[in-house]
C-alpha cells in the first residue's frame, strides 16, 4: 500500500461531511417536530435566487406573529424551481417555529427532509464503501 490510500481519504471526506451534514438537518427537523410551535403565516413574497447553471429557486418568504407577540418574517431555506399551489403570496400557510429561535422554523408542506435523508444516506455509503476499501488495502498490505 504505498499512496493508494491518500486517494481514499477523497471519498472518505466527502462521505463523512455529506453523513454530519445530513445528520445535523434530520436531527434538527426532528427536534423543531417534538417541541415546536404552529402558527399561521402568510407568505408575503418570494425570494428568487439563481445558482451556477441559472435555474431559478423560490424561496417563500413567512411573514407570522409568535405567542409572545413578536413579529417574524423570514425566509425559508428550501428553495423550488416553482411555486407549488398554496404557496403563492399572500396565502395563509401553517409555520411550525422554535420558541426559543423563531429563525428556526419550516413551513408546512413546503419544507421537506427527505434532501437530508439523501445526505445521510449517500454520506453513509461513500464511508462504509471508502473505510472497506481501506481495510483491505490495509489487510493485503
Amino acid at each position: 500500500m504505498e499512496r493508494e490510500w491518500l486517494f481514499s481519504l477523497i471519498p472518505l471526506l466527502i462521505g463523512v461531511s455529506f453523513l454530519c451534514a445530513g445528520g445535523y438537518g434530520l436531527r434538527r427537523a426532528r427536534a423543531l417536530r417534538r417541541t415546536g410551535i404552529t402558527a399561521v403565516g402568510r407568505v408575503v413574497r418570494h425570494d428568487t435566487r439563481r445558482d451556477d447553471d441559472g435555474a431559478k429557486y423560490h424561496h417563500p418568504v413567512v411573514a407570522w406573529t409568535t405567542r409572545d407577540g413578536r413579529d417574524c418574517t423570514y425566509p425559508s431555506s428550501f428553495g423550488r424551481g416553482t411555486v407549488l399551489h398554496g404557496y403563492g403570496i399572500g396565502n395563509s400557510v401553517a409555520v411550525l417555529y422554535d420558541e426559543e429561535n423563531p429563525r428556526r422554523f419550516e413551513i408546512r408542506g413546503w419544507d421537506n427532509p427527505s434532501v437530508y435523508r439523501v445526505f445521510t444516506v449517500v454520506g453513509a455509503a461513500l464511508t462504509a464503501g471508502t473505510l472497506s476499501v481501506l481495510l483491505v488495502l490495509l489487510i493485503s498490505a
